[in-house]
């Protein structure tokens, strides 16, 4: 955190500073209403869905949205699809707790690459040597395992499953299956992938008044064959397409079994050419077990000032 030192300013009374004092006290007043923090990060990437981790186990560390915001910026900040802190856990339950951040400032509930990233990370900063690692997230607590650079998470119990709604869009009524896998999913089914209008059929489901209040994360699903999908995604509170969505790829995967007699494992092919794998255990409506296995790289560390 910036610390201050007090200081104390004499002005005659009667004479007009001159300009370079004048913007000093400018400077000055700016920067006691918005203290600037230079914060240390590392930069990963899970598929190509990549993200700006940093430690805050101190407890020194406080990022608002808008902070979020400006380092996902790919522009003028970091560039990333999302913010994760590292804090301790206060459930009890877990080895450590995230604080997530989408793109947009808003809170993350869950996130499939940014778990395995997050595993990776806590690995690397704290040392441990343990085989297995947990963690708090809003939808609950993830478990994860190394294989080398490569990591599988466990998911929390998948639920609120629909099939084969009809949703009318600008274009006519599409058939549009839903799961929640830690977050909304929508799925379509497409036959060519590389050619569907991700970028403006993606925000009109995403928004739709079908998925109100919430909304929806949108997955664009291409059978392959056997076992084995193409998908593209786009992401609420990143508002855009991303290279991979690690829960999107897993609702994709768990409604193919349900729609088209897919057998653990699934493997899944994703925007930033990565090949992701989907197991699971399977009763009737209901999933168990769901597990995504994917890598997690470390891109590069640095710092930042945000204000």
């Amino acid at each position: 955190m910036a610390s201050f030192s007090k200081c104390a300013l004499v002005v005659t009374v009667g004479l007009r500073p001159p300009l370079h004092l004048k913007n000093a006290l400018s400077t000055l007043a700016f920067t006691l209403k918005f203290p600037v923090m230079q914060l240390e990060f590392t930069k990963m990437n899970g598929a190509g869905n990549d993200f700006v981790l940093m430690d805050n186990r101190a407890g020194n560390i406080s990022v608002t949205p808008e902070q979020a915001v400006k380092i996902c910026d790919r522009h003028r900040g970091v560039g990333a699809d999302g913010v994760m802190l590292l804090i301790p856990s206060t459930s009890g339950k877990a080895d450590w707790a995230w604080d997530f951040f989408n793109a947009d400032g808003s809170k993350a509930e869950m996130c499939g690459n940014g778990a395995r990233c997050f595993a990776r990370y806590i690995q690397r900063v704290t040392g441990t040597t343990k085989d297995e690692i947990t963690f708090d997230t809003i939808a609950g607590i993830i478990r994860a395992s190394f294989q080398g650079e490569r990591v599988t998470i466990g998911l929390t119990t998948p639920h609120s499953l629909k099939l084969n709604e009809a949703v009318t869009l600008k274009n006519g009524c599409a058939t549009i299956h839903s799961l929640n896998t830690g977050v909304p999913h929508s799925c379509l089914f497409v036959e060519n992938a590389d050619q569907t209008m991700v970028t403006s059929i993606g925000p009109e489901v995403r928004y739709h008044q079908h998925f109100a209040p919430k909304g929806t994360n949108v997955n664009f699903v291409q059978l392959l064959g056997p076992n084995h999908i193409r998908v593209r995604t786009y992401e609420r509170g990143v508002e855009g397409e991303t290279l991979a969505c690690g829960t999107g790829v897993t609702a994709s995967a768990l409604i193919s079994a349900k729609l088209h007699e897919f057998t653990s494992p699934v493997k899944i092919q994703v925007q930033g050419g990565d090949l992701l794998e989907v197991s699971f255990g399977q009763t009737g409506d209901e999933f168990q077990n769901v597990r995504l296995t994917g890598p997690a790289d470390f891109v590069f560390e640095g710092k930042i000032q945000v204000s």
